[in-house]
């Protein structure tokens, strides 16, 4: 596909970035294409990949009735390794779907489609940011580093998927909540069946939310012939969406169940099942103000995602700590 005539002129601000965000404000002109690829103006991503790796650190912690001041590290460099990799998994995404974004209202001033910078500048500063992100990756246990490692198939998969299935929410589930199981083996040095299960609740939380964002693009994505969960359901996502909600309430509680049951005290195991408990309210709360017609609503509760995710974690946070 060539560049239409239809294609805008470079203008910087990409279209649903925060208002005032700190790219667009204090950075200096020459970083902003980059920084915009990465999403560094739009961080709600970071959060959402981020969250996970507090789950579980936390919950391995839990498990074993151990926390490290080691620990410290681990959320510290997941947080770097998420901006990072999130980063680059995005600057991914605008390099295989450029010609998509292009064609799409929201998408047509990323940096890419509008112009700011080349495939070949973009494909440069992934490789950067993949590399700087294995930097903090190799300062944990070996079985750390392939965790960490085999999560690049799915960040590889994730931009192809919407091309040959309706549930491209999947893969990006399957990316974005990787970082539980690489918490809690940077921890505990090992896998448990608690960090899978915590892990496929970060999958249907993902498909919750990822839902949500989806239905700002479902006209476009019809006319393109892009596959997504929104388009899947419709009108009906509200019920796909509660039966995520429960789902995703349940594998939590299950998860601090396995976790906590054998060495954590009873007033532990009540604070973080409570932490479940109150994501689900939360989530309520958004499926009570949904309108999937109304793209500002869908965004506005796609970001609220970052309180959400982040209510467990600070209850798993005091029931390591009682």
């Amino acid at each position: 596909m060539t560049q239409s005539s239809q294609m805008p002129e470079p203008s910087g601000e990409v279209a649903d970035a925060v208002d005032g965000n700190w790219v667009d404000t204090w950075a200096p002109a020459w970083t902003r294409p980059y920084l915009r690829l990465s999403r560094a103006d739009r961080p709600i991503g970071t959060w959402l990949l981020f969250i996970p790796c507090i789950w579980g650190v936390l919950l391995a912690a839990l498990a074993d009735g151990n926390p490290k001041t080691w620990d410290l590290w681990i959320i510290a460099g997941c947080g770097i390794g998420a901006w990072l990799m999130r980063g680059a998994g995005c600057t991914w995404n605008d390099i295989t779907d450029r010609e998509y974004d292009a064609q799409v209202e929201r998408t047509r001033s990323r940096p890419i489609p509008s112009g700011q910078v080349s495939a070949k500048q973009a494909a440069v500063w992934m490789v950067i940011q993949a590399l700087l992100a294995f930097g903090i990756l190799i300062t944990y246990s070996w079985i750390t580093v392939v965790v960490g490692v085999t999560s690049l198939v799915f960040v590889a998969i994730y931009p192809f998927a919407k091309r040959f299935t309706w549930w491209p929410q999947v893969f990006l589930g399957l990316a974005f909540n990787w970082g539980a199981l690489l918490a809690w083996t940077a921890h505990s040095g090992s896998l448990g069946w608690p960090a899978f299960v915590l892990y496929l609740a970060g999958i249907t939380w993902t498909l919750f939310y990822d839902t949500i964002y989806a239905h700002q693009d479902t006209e476009d994505d019809a006319l393109i012939g892009v596959k997504s969960t929104a388009r899947l359901f419709g009108e009906n996502s509200p019920r796909w969406l509660l039966g995520f909600m429960m789902v995703t309430v349940l594998l939590l509680g299950a998860a601090i169940l396995m976790a906590a049951l054998d060495t954590a005290n009873v007033l532990g195991v009540v604070i973080a099942l409570g932490g479940a408990w109150a994501m689900g309210w939360h989530m309520a709360w958004q499926m009570r103000l949904l309108d999937v017609n109304n793209p500002a609503i869908c965004l506005r509760l796609f970001r609220s995602n970052r309180d959400a995710g982040l209510i467990p974690a600070l209850f798993l946070a005091i029931a390591v700590m009682v």
